[in-house]
């Protein structure tokens, strides 16, 4: 063996023992997790379904509305914390709506689709926030102003509030009944020669003030 054969060796076994010792003495740790903000869940009895089966086209009125009987959903708000939240309607109808500041469409023949087929209207009914009744606001202009008012109109926010407030009040859990009221068109607009399915789309949005 050379010299230099035993000096390379020589070096290359003091690496390796000195790697060994730096590892014996070390150790890696990894903290991982997410901190994820606080958050409000919706929900609706029935999936939030309402139908109202198979309605005889004879027994539609001809020159006014023919209102279906109304329909109350349980709607349930449950908060990680009390917070401050509104309901806002989002009509996924609404070029069928007759009234789109008012009524949520009821979508359109599928027959005829220059039909309009009727109007659908939300209401807010005895609310409840953590246990104690309230009221329900409406505020159309996203918030900045508030007013008792227990029909949901499309893109008004709605929130709710202890009897005599005018500003929302912060809520870990709300029931509210929902009550969802039909009416049909008049049936001299409508060709009714074929099945005609009803069409409504709501989505409620809560969002966050």
């Amino acid at each position: 063996m050379t010299m230099f054969t035993r000096f390379f060796t020589v070096l290359l076994l003091s690496l390796c023992a000195a790697a060994k010792a730096s590892a014996g003495t070390a150790a890696e740790l990894t903290v991982t997790g997410r901190v994820t903000p606080d958050a409000c869940y919706i929900e609706l009895s029935d999936e939030g379904f309402v139908d109202h089966g198979k309605i005889p086209a004879h027994t539609l009125l001809v020159d006014e509305f023919t209102v279906l009987p109304s329909r109350q959903l349980e709607l349930q708000v449950q908060c990680a914390r009390p917070m401050l939240f509104a309901l806002v309607g989002i009509d996924n109808r609404a070029e069928s709506s007759l009234a789109p500041d008012f009524f949520y469409g009821l979508g359109r023949n599928i027959h005829a689709p220059d039909e309009r087929l009727g109007s659908v209207a939300l209401s807010y009914r005895n609310p409840v926030g953590d246990s104690q009744a309230m009221q329900v606001l409406a505020s159309t202009n996203s918030g900045e102003s508030w007013t008792p008012e227990p029909n949901g109109y499309p893109r008004s926010y709605m929130a709710f509030a202890p009897a005599g407030d005018r500003q929302p009040d912060f809520i870990s859990q709300l029931r509210v009944q929902l009550q969802v009221d039909t009416a049909i068109n008049f049936s001299q607009y409508l060709t009714l020669n074929q099945e005609v399915p009803l069409d409504g789309s709501i989505v409620l949005d809560l969002r966050y003030l």
